[in-house]
């Protein structure tokens, strides 16, 4: 399969999984409209051709295409590669707002090409796992789920770059929790219907040390030293989104959920609980040799010991494995078609209740109703894509 890349940057690393010539897939063309991003493309993929007009690779017969853009540029190319027949690989999320991620989905409706979001928390052993103790009934019908995010490594992620910009990422309860609410929905099978939040920019708003970074990679700065959070210094010199948000979902089974996330803790792991009819379960850690705790049994004395505890298990590649289970999947999509652990529909899901969720916190808190898609795309992605 000959794949193309659009955008190399903090995603890029993704070549490694679709680069493997004499295997089945090998990269041939990258499209960047950096000088860096078009260096770095030519160096660690020497044999391929790298440019910075997309119309090049639109019509250089590709078998296949990974949009890895920053996330307010999903829509501007996906509609495009969509539109040009070639199975597309869109980075999650889907896009910054629901308008283009309804587009998104829109155009691949009309097309016919097949779709797939990167959502490739679906394939990490810790929500694996705990969805595998789900189905198999462990803890009954989940009634609830809360998940608790501490992004320690927030402020050099998130607080130095683009992403601290409303303009470019909405806010970071949808940027960065388009993963969460999409685990959320995932384990408790059923999608955001109401949500409402409340959120602040509690810490790197006062810090006054500000850089234009344009200039450097996460990796230039980028140290465990940087701590306190009210001590960081070079953040970006537009901050206006939030480091500390909480939204609430009531979903369309009737599960309620909630996510909370906060990008100046000292640790960085997440935090799943799921309650059911018969018990729940809990990550403690979420990497390999961390555990998943389950309680079916009643007690009164306080914390005490789980009635089961499943290790995490451990997967070669980036996320514990996903990474490369999720590129196999895509590129056999691309090929086959058939079923896929992701789904476009979910992806547009989370990105529909973090854009709400991003609403209610900067007016009054209050609850707002997703909109919903039109049964024909919904019956459609739920299919599998068939042909058409």
């Amino acid at each position: 399969m000959r794949i193309g890349i659009v955008g190399f940057g903090l995603r890029a690393s993704l070549w490694k999984q679709v680069h493997k010539p004499g295997q089945g897939s090998a990269v041939v063309m990258v499209c960047d409209v950096s000088e860096r991003g078009r260096a770095d493309a030519a160096a660690k993929i020497p044999g391929a051709v790298i440019t910075s007009d997309l119309n090049e690779l639109l019509a250089a017969g590709l078998d296949a295409v990974l949009v890895l853009t920053p996330d307010n540029r999903h829509a501007e190319v996906a509609v495009q590669t969509l539109k040009a027949g070639i199975p597309t690989f869109c980075e999650k999320p889907l896009d910054v707002t629901l308008e283009a991620a309804d587009a998104i989905l829109s155009t691949a409706f009309e097309t016919g090409t097949r779709l797939y979001v990167g959502h490739n928390m679906r394939h990490m052993p810790v929500v694996v796992q705990m969805r595998e103790l789900i189905q198999s009934g462990t803890i009954g019908e989940v009634k609830a789920v809360w998940c608790r995010h501490f992004v320690g490594n927030g402020g050099d992620y998130y607080f130095k770059d683009w992403h601290a910009e409303r303009a470019n990422t909405t806010s970071l309860l949808l940027q960065k929790g388009a993963h969460d609410i999409d685990v959320i929905h995932w384990l408790a099978g059923g999608y955001t219907k109401r949500v409402s939040a409340i959120g602040d920019l509690a810490v790197y708003g006062d810090v006054t040390s500000r850089r234009d970074n344009t200039d450097r990679r996460m990796g230039d700065w980028f140290s465990l030293e940087n701590w306190p959070p009210a001590e960081q210094t070079d953040l970006n010199p537009i901050i206006d989104v939030e480091d500390i948000s909480m939204m609430q979902m009531v979903l369309d089974n009737g599960a309620l959920a909630s996510y909370q996330q906060c990008h100046f803790t000292p640790d960085y792991w997440r935090n799943y609980t799921v309650i059911g009819t018969k018990g729940r379960i809990e990550n403690f850690g979420d990497g390999p040799g961390d555990v998943i705790k389950v309680w079916n049994t009643r007690s009164q004395n306080g914390y005490v010991a789980p009635d089961m505890e499943v290790e995490i298990r451990d997967g070669d590649g980036g996320h514990g494995g996903a990474d490369p289970l999720l590129i196999a999947e895509f590129l056999r999509f691309a090929r086959d078609g058939g079923a896929t652990e992701t789904s476009p529909i979910a992806a547009r899901a989370s990105v529909a209740a973090g854009v709400l969720a991003t609403q209610s916190l900067r007016s009054d808190g209050g609850a707002l109703t997703v909109p919903e898609l039109p049964a024909e795309l919904v019956a459609y992605f739920n299919a599998g894509q068939p042909a058409r």
